[in-house]
């Protein structure tokens, strides 16, 4: 009997566990966009930005995270397996784009290197007892009694305004022409965005292959739901997402979606 009420006590405490993580959040699908929002202040906590070694699927780091949720993050170069965007994992930086050397080797990187280095960054913040969001670019100070608990870095911002030329997306010449973009944020493709609205409200994008858009269609996207900030991820191939029995990957293949560098779980 007493062996009983232990395993009944053992379903109960499971089964109160995770729809408390559940209802935090809310997953939406319309017109080719999922819509994650993430509320309140006891999700906050569980968010936690990863990097691999070696590059792995979305899907993978969904299972050795044990996350509920699992996003594609950061930039990264897939022919070194070396990042290009700032992680900070459990405080401390777990991907730095300075230790790769294909990057200070790059002629466009070394002449805007303060531009790639300091593009827009999404933080988890611990401030005292309570945990905040915030998209910043990645040089900005740390507010004073807060610490970085964990973030990722991509770009470019895209609220409250457009940044991709200050953050080296796109170049111009003498003319205001565009000779030089990266991450196709002026063509239409799949994309990872992510986004603040009021203090308590993470929403994340995901753009799928039926509905690819460029950075402007996404930013009026943005304005409709009324987020304060947003940012892209790395998109396109990369753009990946994995929730319950929810699969997005945008590449073909073997169904099992891009290796990657980076990630954002939701333990």
């Amino acid at each position: 009997m007493r062996i009983l009420k232990i395993l009944l006590l053992m379903v109960v405490g499971i089964f109160c566990v995770n729809p408390a993580i559940a209802g935090d959040i809310t997953v939406d699908k319309d017109n080719g966009v999922y819509h994650v929002v993430l509320k309140g202040e006891r999700i906050k906590k569980k968010i936690k930005f990863v990097t691999s070694e070696d590059l792995i699927t979305n899907r993978e780091a969904h299972i050795r995270g044990r996350s509920i949720l699992t996003i594609n993050a950061g930039f990264f170069d897939p022919k070194n397996s070396k990042t290009i965007s700032y992680i900070v994992t459990d405080r401390m930086i777990s991907a730095d784009p300075m230790f790769n050397s294909s990057l200070l080797t790059n002629p466009f990187f070394r002449k805007n290197m303060n531009k790639v280095l300091n593009r827009s960054e999404f933080r988890v913040m611990r401030c005292g007892n309570k945990f905040e969001y915030t998209i910043v670019s990645h040089k900005s100070e740390v507010p004073f009694g807060c610490i970085v608990e964990t973030s990722a870095q991509g770009g470019p911002l895209i609220l409250p305004e457009l940044r991709m030329e200050e953050e080296g997306f796109i170049v111009k010449n003498d003319k205001g022409e565009v000779v030089r973009e990266s991450a196709s944020v002026l063509h239409k493709t799949s994309r990872t965005i992510i986004g603040i609205k009021g203090t308590d409200e993470c929403h994340i994008l995901i753009i799928t292959d039926d509905n690819p858009m460029d950075l402007y269609e996404v930013q009026k996207l943005c304005k409709d739901l009324e987020l304060d900030r947003a940012m892209a991820f790395d998109g396109g191939s990369s753009t990946s997402f994995n929730y319950k029995d929810i699969e997005v990957i945008s590449t073909k293949g073997d169904g099992a979606g891009r290796m990657l560098k980076s990630f954002m779980i939701v333990r």
